[in-house]
């Protein structure tokens, strides 16, 4: 049975729309190319999307091109506001960005772990509405909230977890209250990361891949044929809690101490290069993990010292041959934390087959080839299944960027379902 002419009018538009919103500005003609509409067609949907305010005249296409032609169409940005929040055990950082995700205002805060519960809430909330008010911006339609702990698949909620500050659950709500016409999501951190590192990171080419996160804490994200899997609790990728050798102890139900984290968490990464003689860097950047800082200048030390190239491979110059002392030392530091990461890059593999294991977080970042190479010469050694080891391209900030993501789509999403 064909459509209605209503119905194939808001098939047409939700069409150009999103078309709009993957491609960027378009003109009527590159609409039609993309569409297969014909011109007319595609000129009354330019025309419906205008007078709804959802798509404005933004530019022109090219210098030599004049006249209505030409003229790029776009979503209208000043529509809807977003923020996008990312949530640490430490902190909080925040980021305000109009409907085409330009980012307008960005701050964030240090909360320290002896602040009470109502204090540390009140300093995140006032965060958003500072970052707000620099933005230009009188009210938000969505925030984006990347947390630490598990999310229940049934509410969509931050579960109470122990070792996490109380203020994270309390904070969705107070957001909610103080902002009252804006729609609140939270989600996991590390699912946050790997959707950006697929939408703009290292992953775009793959549609089944893990992220293996590295940070203050560690964490993993299981992308399978496309989708995110957070499993029946919401725990998919709760890694730090594998059992695994080379520690003290065994993890428990309330503690990961004695699992994976034990051997890749920043202090225990820290640890490491405190073992082999490293230092922390005089001046760490502000936030980021101390293992981050080690492992980058244990990295550039390393491929000064052996004339190594970025990937960890030889070039064949004279004095090419390992150095010595700090710079031995580093090489070897590198070695030791590829040998603990592939212990649980290898659990992953052996049971998801992934075919690609990115090395996220902040410390994933720092390793750089170097470290990324290491790991997948211990993973073909240690697993049958063949895995790319890829470092991730975004670091720390694909949390802020995975939850500006998802506030897009729920407000585009909710903004133009009628079109």
């Amino acid at each position: 049975m064909p459509a209605s002419p209503s119905t194939a009018r808001a098939i047409n538009d939700r069409l150009a729309l999103r078309l709009l919103q993957d491609e960027g500005p378009l003109t009527a003609g590159r609409l039609k190319q993309l569409t297969g509409l014909s011109r007319p067609t595609v000129a009354d949907l330019v025309e419906r999307l205008t007078a709804a305010g959802l798509v404005e005249v933004v530019g022109e296409a090219g210098e030599q091109r004049r006249g209505p032609n030409a003229r790029l169409y776009g979503i209208v940005a000043g529509r809807a506001h977003l923020a996008a929040l990312d949530v640490r055990t430490e902190g909080v950082a925040v980021l305000v960005s109009d409907l085409v995700g330009r980012v307008l205002a960005e701050a964030s805060v240090p909360i320290g772990g002896d602040i009470g519960t109502g204090p540390a809430v009140e300093q995140a909330v006032t965060l958003v509405e500072r970052a707000l008010k620099e933005s230009g911006a009188d009210r938000l339609h969505t925030v984006g909230i990347g947390a630490p702990g598990l999310i229940d698949p049934a509410t969509g909620e931050l579960r109470d977890s122990s070792g996490l500050p109380a203020w994270h659950r309390r904070l969705v709500a107070a957001l909610q209250e103080r902002l009252p016409e804006a729609r609140v999501t939270v989600e996991n951190e590390t699912n946050l990361a790997a959707l950006a590192e697929q939408r703009e990171g290292a992953a775009v080419d793959r549609d089944t891949f893990v992220l293996l996160w590295l940070g203050h804490g560690t964490g993993a994200a299981v992308v399978l044929d496309g989708a995110l899997r957070r499993g029946a609790s919401g725990g998919t990728g709760e890694i730090g809690f594998l059992p695994v050798p080379g520690t003290t102890g065994l993890p428990s139900a309330t503690d990961c101490e004695g699992g994976f984290h034990s051997l890749a968490g920043s202090a225990a990464v820290a640890a490491l290069a405190r073992e082999h003689g490293l230092r922390p860097a005089p001046e760490p950047v502000p936030g980021e993990p101390a293992a981050a800082g080690l492992v980058r200048a244990a990295v550039a030390r390393a491929t000064d010292a052996a004339g190594d190239t970025p990937d960890g491979t030889r070039d064949g110059t004279p004095g090419s041959a390992p150095g010595s002392g700090l710079d031995d030392a580093s090489g070897r530091f590198l070695d030791a934390l590829a040998d603990r990461l592939a212990i649980g890059a290898a659990s992953v593999v052996a049971v998801l087959d992934p075919g690609c294991v990115v090395l996220g977080g902040e410390v994933g970042q720092a390793g750089g080839e170097a470290l990324a190479t290491r790991v997948a010469d211990r993973l073909r050694r240690m697993a049958p299944l063949p895995t790319q080891v890829r470092t991730s391209l975004l670091g720390g900030a694909a949390v802020l960027r995975g939850a500006l993501l998802t506030a897009r789509e729920s407000a585009q999403a909710e903004l133009f379902g009628g079109h």
